[in-house]
């Protein structure tokens, strides 16, 4: 599976009222559900799908899906 993909299960998992076809251009800002638990539940879930820490410090900065998708792209290889 791809990780755009999995990354969209992810994604599923967190905010289950959001349609499948809005998950690729998910924002904070677009995503009223997407609060700062929301947030933490979403790194929780990415980092067992993906198996790696996410850093805490960039959570702030990683407020979209494609920002998050490019942050797991750019991570080493398990």
């Amino acid at each position: 599976m791809e990780t755009k993909d999995r990354l969209a299960k992810c994604f599923e998992l967190v905010f289950p009222d959001l349609p499948t076809q809005d998950i690729p251009v998910a924002s904070q800002v677009t995503v009223a559900a997407w609060d700062s638990v929301a947030a933490i539940t979403l790194v929780n879930v990415i980092e067992d799908e993906f198996r790696f820490q996410m850093d805490f410090d960039l959570l702030p900065e990683l407020d979209s899906f494609e920002k998050i998708l490019d942050y797991i792209k750019n991570q080493p290889e398990t």
